[in-house]
């Protein structure tokens, strides 16, 4: 198996305006990923995304660095550094938008994985556990953005 990217589409029946805003905002992130989200959708913009384990009330806490801020198009940030402050390798995590008839073709694609420098069952494992978790988000960006606009 190869690990070196993950990529997922939705169709989303929304504009690539409202997509973008849905995407490069913490306040609408935080509906369909993270617990929390604190960033500026600025390049260059440092951040951190929290996730909250309900059943032993902690908190896990990773950095993440806006890269490129395109709206309507295109925005992307690095992730899961491999030191802790902001150094090293990290995952880059790309949302590419684009129009169709009826709304946007979404595209996130996740690569760094091979560069991370991790022993192949870490990768492995890693590659797997964030395969699962985009499986399970995508479609909750979907789900996040079709509640918005139904919304009077």
């Amino acid at each position: 198996m190869e690990y070196g990217s993950i990529e997922r589409d939705i169709h989303i029946d929304a504009s690539p305006e409202m997509v973008f805003e849905v995407i490069s905002r913490p306040e609408h992130m935080r509906e369909w990923w993270p617990d929390e989200a604190r960033f500026k959708p600025v390049e260059g913009a440092p951040g951190e995304l929290f996730w909250r384990d309900e059943a032993t009330g902690e908190t896990m806490t990773v950095a993440l660095t806006v890269v490129e801020v395109d709206p309507p198009s295109r925005f992307s940030f690095r992730w899961c550094y491999s030191e802790t402050d902001r150094g090293g390798d990290s995952l880059l995590v790309t949302f590419d938008l684009e129009p169709t008839e009826r709304g946007t073709r979404v595209r996130m694609t996740e690569t760094g994985f091979r560069e991370m420098g991790w022993e192949i069952a870490v990768l492995e494992e890693q590659y797997r556990e964030h395969a699962s978790g985009w499986d399970h988000y995508i479609p909750q960006l979907g789900t996040y953005i079709a509640r918005l606009v139904s919304t009077p």
